[in-house]
């Protein structure tokens, strides 16, 4: 956009974010190697998560009692390490300033402690009675967690392929 000052002269409007030194600051600082820890562990709660939708789905469906119980331990280890994955990411999103600076980031972050929450909560109402506590609570909840799940994920994806959060700007992998 271009807005002409009082003397006539022509200047550019700059987007006062993009305008910091620090807004392309984005390469992960928790990492191994130059591998993010965060996007190496996120991978484990987002597939428990649609592990423990499907095991409900197969438990109504068969009836079989092994599925009850999968679903118990895709949510807990699900939940498990989505904590970890959690506490992984939030150390990225307080130590890159590129991260902390765009609202993107934080939108990321409220859904991933609100999935973390009903993860947690669909693990903690299976603990007594995995079986009785499938239909129709454990069912729903793990129908939401799975939508949360990809909308939390896609949040995810749109700061790593579209803002470059978390890569090395420049490197390249030798052939």
């Amino acid at each position: 956009m271009i807005k002409k000052s009082n003397r006539g002269r022509r200047r550019r409007l700059t987007d006062p974010i993009q305008a910091r030194d620090s807004f392309d600051a984005t390469e992960s600082k928790i990492a191994i190697a130059g591998h993010p820890l965060h996007a190496m562990m996120v991978a484990f709660p987002i597939t428990l998560a649609f592990c423990t939708f499907a095991a409900d789905g197969l438990y109504w469906w068969t009836g079989d009692p092994f599925w009850p119980r999968v679903g118990l331990w895709s949510a807990g280890v699900g939940f498990c390490v989505g904590v970890l994955a959690g506490i992984v990411g939030t150390m990225e999103l307080l130590a890159v300033a590129g991260i902390r600076i765009r609202s993107a980031s934080w939108t990321h972050f409220i859904l991933a402690v609100m999935l973390l929450s009903m993860l947690g909560a669909n693990w903690i109402i299976r603990l007594d009675d995995a079986e009785a506590a499938i239909l129709p609570w454990g069912a729903l909840l793990s129908m939401v967690t799975a939508g949360m799940t990809a909308i939390t994920g896609w949040h995810g994806g749109k700061l790593v392929f579209d803002y470059q959060i978390g890569t090395q700007p420049g490197h390249r992998d030798p052939p």
